[in-house]
């Protein structure tokens, strides 16, 4: 069956959002498991559901990462019953500033940062959010603050090693026909345009 233009360009259309709707679910699935994990410490979790964030954000653009974002810190509290409780806050902190720093730094550098150091952005403005919501709601003391360095390493590493399963994630759907963009987007950001170019040249 031979598809018009019109035709293929609704069919892609649906899948997109198909994968937006999947993209929202698996999140909110794994919010919710990692906060139904053991602990051991407060606020530290490594944030796999932010990898759908992430992979929202190359696939789509800024607005679906703020749709995957919100709706996995809402939709998850309202599952584990802490909505509008400490924890949600804390959640919502973090998640509003780390959606606000990889906006920007996909934004502004859109040719140059990769799904890594986008992850590494959002990881640390997450744990910043968090503390600074901890602080004005939680626990109002200064030495709260003598935290942040112990926290922002921890984000550092939970940045890396979720923007390298973004990373991989992109890499697979990018030959997926819903997302025919993707694949010349991260050539950009690793540069293999101009290795091909210069490879055709000589």
């Amino acid at each position: 069956m031979i598809l018009s233009a019109a035709e293929n360009i609704t069919l892609e259309q649906t899948r997109q959002r198909v994968f937006l709707a999947l993209f929202v679910a698996l999140a909110v699935v794994l919010n919710t498991l990692e906060f139904l994990l053991p602990n051991p410490v407060p606020w530290f979790r490594i944030g796999l559901a932010n990898i759908l964030g992430i992979t929202a954000l190359f696939c789509y653009g800024v607005r679906e990462l703020w749709l995957v974002n919100l709706c996995r810190i809402i939709l998850g509290s309202l599952l584990v019953g802490r909505l509008f409780g400490p924890g949600f806050l804390l959640s919502l902190g973090g998640g509003i500033l780390s959606a606000t720093m990889m906006s920007c730094g996909f934004s502004l550098g859109r040719k140059r940062i990769g799904p890594i150091g986008v992850s590494v952005l959002g990881a640390l403005g997450h744990v910043s959010g968090q503390l600074l919501v901890a602080w004005l709601v939680v626990v109002r003391h200064p030495g709260i603050w003598l935290l942040l360095p112990f926290f922002l390493l921890f984000a550092m590493i939970s940045g890396i090693v979720n923007g390298l399963a973004a990373h991989f994630l992109l890499n697979s759907l990018a030959g997926h026909a819903a997302f025919r963009g993707l694949r010349e987007r991260l050539d950009i950001l690793t540069g293999q345009p101009d290795l091909h170019q210069q490879q055709s040249g000589n």
